[in-house]
């Protein structure tokens, strides 16, 4: 089940089993961006996603749970034409926190809890010492 606690290397969770896998459609998705420097945008992407195939029944959260991810991405857009860009995006999303409906505020923000910035910066941290070593 969703919330039966599971181990992967050491580490101690609730939710889908390493390995698993969702599909999921961004239909009707609005990306905002805004040109901050000559290499540097930032961005905005709102939407519902969608499964492209029904959840098991009784698994998964509670409705309203929220789930804050930290996305580190490629993107490459191609121009089409004058309107039009077909986009491919690659990346890995971590776990930042999450909040279930009856708390009322994100996890990181609890006690013995590690606190936001300072999950994005080992996030970082990881991700910079793997692409060294992988030089």
């Amino acid at each position: 089940m969703y919330d039966t606690f599971k181990t992967y290397n050491d580490q101690v969770y609730t939710g889908m089993k390493v390995g698993g896998s969702h599909n999921w459609n961004y239909n009707n998705g609005i990306w905002y961006e805004t040109k901050e420097s000559p290499n540097k945008w930032s961005f905005q992407f709102d939407c519902i996603k969608t499964r492209t195939k029904s959840a098991p029944l009784n698994t998964g959260a509670n409705v309203n749970t929220k789930y804050h991810w930290y996305i580190i991405a490629d993107q490459i857009a191609t121009k089409m034409d004058a309107n039009s860009y077909t986009t491919s995006m690659k990346g890995i999303k971590f776990k930042v926190g999450h909040k279930r409906p009856y708390w009322k505020t994100f996890s990181y923000n609890y006690p013995e809890q590690i606190p936001y910035k300072e999950r994005i910066i080992q996030i970082l941290e990881d991700t910079i010492n793997r692409l060294k070593s992988e030089r």
